[in-house]
């Protein structure tokens, strides 16, 4: 039977209780309606008649003719009411002796006449008695009837409602709990209803939505296990050391090289928590703490080798259960640690090194010699130069220069590549240190006519530094403002104490650096795209200064806008004078 069909039957069913109940209660408030009719009808009115029978008759004994017509026609209505056994015979005696008392006029025969009357009252008070009991009787049965009828449908409405919203709710339920199932991923939930038809396809179609999702289960299990297998195989042929965690801090995976760098074998390690493992391992502790970007030396078969650090975090979408919403984020499944090999190019790094450090020192001596000769040609007493002879010295000047300059920064790069930077920090006097940059740099200034403006404090406090290393970063600070600053402008020097360090910031009212060349800026052999006009440098002298003050534990940073100029600023620890 079909569903809507079990809700038409079930609505008519209790269409039809309320009738029936509806067509009972009417008719027993009908029948109390009767008999309560029936005592306030027919026996009130002659109850009245014989009232006013007495009133006539007590006022003036009929007498006169008024009260004579009036008492017949009273009479008259009595005689077409008589609704009572014996109520006619007292009647008919009233008449009788109304005509005695007509034909005679004698006083007893009124005697006569109330006596008649009062028979008919008592008649009819009896009468009246008799159907309010009776009354009273048909409505106590009316109650119990309506009682009864009440109470049977009652019970047959109440086992209705029990029992019919079970056709509907019962298999919602079951579905309800083969959906939950499902969120559970339980495939091999089941439904079986019976009775009506819609139903009965529902639970077929729930069935056989959990087939496919069961078989698309087997399959994607099988597709993952295979997919699984095929990464571990990728990895375990990997040749950097591969260390993979989950996020409860278990291992999940360690490659073969990994295994041979920790000294770690696989089936042992997998499955324990770092914490365990650590515990004797103290290189893994390391791997896995490590927050630098320093080369970690390792050594294998008695001979050092150096490896990079990489650890990513593994994220996985986590997908809300809200439908409407569009975007997911993302939460960590674990962390994987990659070691590279890197000592190939650490020992060609290093190769390089040693080539730029002798190149360096080879090539200084030679240029010096330059230098050297081409002072003796501006002497005069060799002879005096023409126009375009001391036009082509001065070019080879700048050019010695240029070439002296780079191959002093080359060493200087030598020494940082192989952390042998030689710092000689002690206790330093800024303004002596200030005073040698701009000296080292007054030439340039004067051929360009640029205005150097100082502003410090009157009494600076020592600071601890490097004094030569520290002018070095300060005059490369001031020739690169001075090679892009324009003819007759100006560049301002400023020292600022801060807290426990000592600022120094050189500004020039240059074009400015875009922001998209402000990261690269301390990195080697980077320079900034000129226009032409300007002389780039080797690209080291900034990333050998971030060297310099970083060795000597302090800062350096860049402020630029395009258009507005640039700021180039380090800072340095003051010196913590004695008493």
């Amino acid at each position: 039977m079909k569903l809507k069909t079990k809700l038409r039957l079930g609505i008519g069913f209790l269409f039809i209780i309320l009738l029936s109940f509806g067509a009972i209660s009417l008719y027993q408030i009908n029948r109390i309606s009767e008999s309560t009719a029936l005592i306030l009808k027919d026996n009130n009115h002659s109850l009245q008649y014989a009232k006013e029978m007495r009133v006539l008759i007590d006022r003036d004994s009929l007498q006169q003719t008024t009260s004579l017509i009036a008492f017949k026609a009273l009479l008259k209505k009595e005689q077409q009411n008589i609704t009572e056994s014996g109520e006619g015979k007292a009647v008919n005696e009233l008449s009788q002796a109304l005509e005695r008392f007509l034909a005679t006029k004698n006083s007893i025969e009124i005697s006569h006449i109330k006596s008649a009357i009062y028979q008919i009252e008592d008649l009819n008070m009896q009468a009246i008695v008799n159907k309010s009991q009776l009354s009273e009787k048909t409505v106590a049965q009316s109650t119990l009837y309506l009682g009864l009828a009440a109470f049977i449908f009652f019970v047959i409405l109440f086992t209705f409602i029990l029992s019919f919203p079970g056709f509907i709710a019962n298999p919602l339920a079951l579905l309800l709990d083969g959906i939950q199932e499902i969120g559970k991923k339980n495939y091999k939930q089941r439904l079986h209803f019976k009775g009506t038809e819609e139903f009965t396809q529902l639970a077929s179609a729930f069935n056989d939505m959990a087939r496919k999702l069961d078989s698309w289960e087997s399959s994607n299990v099988a597709e993952l296990k295979s997919e699984k297998l095929r990464i571990e195989t990728i990895i375990e042929q990997m040749q950097d050391a591969v260390i993979g965690i989950d996020e409860r801090e278990r291992i999940i995976f360690l490659n073969q090289p990994a295994s041979n760098v920790l000294h770690l074998d696989t089936s042992d390690v997998v499955g324990k928590t770092i914490e365990e493992v650590t515990n004797s391992n103290h290189l893994l502790k390391t791997i896995i703490t490590k927050t630098n970007s320093e080369l970690l030396q390792i050594v294998l078969n008695d001979k050092p080798n150096y490896f990079s650090v990489e650890s990513n975090d593994i994220a996985i979408p986590q997908i809300p259960d809200d439908e409407t919403v569009i975007s997911f984020t993302y939460k960590t499944a674990g962390r994987v640690f990659i070691l590279k090999n890197v000592t190939d190019f650490k020992e060609l790094d290093q190769a390089k090194t040693n080539f730029m450090a002798t190149i360096s020192h080879e090539l200084k001596t030679p240029i010096a010699s330059i230098k050297m000769s081409l002072k003796l040609l501006e002497d005069s007493r060799i002879g005096e130069l023409n126009t375009e002879q001391q036009n082509m010295v001065n070019h080879i000047q700048d050019d010695t220069s240029r070439l002296l300059k780079i191959t002093g920064e080359l060493l200087d790069l030598a020494q940082v590549e192989t952390g042998n930077i030689k710092l000689n920090v002690q206790q330093s006097d800024a303004k002596e240190i200030l005073d040698y940059a701009v000296n080292a740099v007054k030439l340039q200034t004067q051929q360009k006519e640029i205005e150097l403006k100082l502003t410090m404090p009157a009494n600076l406090p020592p600071l601890l530094a490097d004094q030569e290393k520290t002018a070095w970063v300060l005059v490369n600070f001031l020739s690169n403002a001075i090679r892009y600053s324009s003819n007759h402008s100006k560049i301002d020097i400023t020292i600022t104490e801060q807290q426990k360090m000592l600022n120094f910031s050189v500004r020039d009212y240059g074009k400015g650096i875009a922001d998209e060349y402000k990261n690269n800026l301390f990195k080697r052999y980077f320079q900034v795209p000129t226009d032409g006009q300007h002389k780039s440098g080797s690209g080291l002298g900034l990333s050998i200064s971030k060297d310099f003050i970083a060795a000597q534990q302090g800062e350096i940073w860049v402020e630029s806008e395009l258009g507005a100029g640039s700021t180039f600023s380090f800072s340095l620890p003051k010196s913590i004078v004695q008493p």
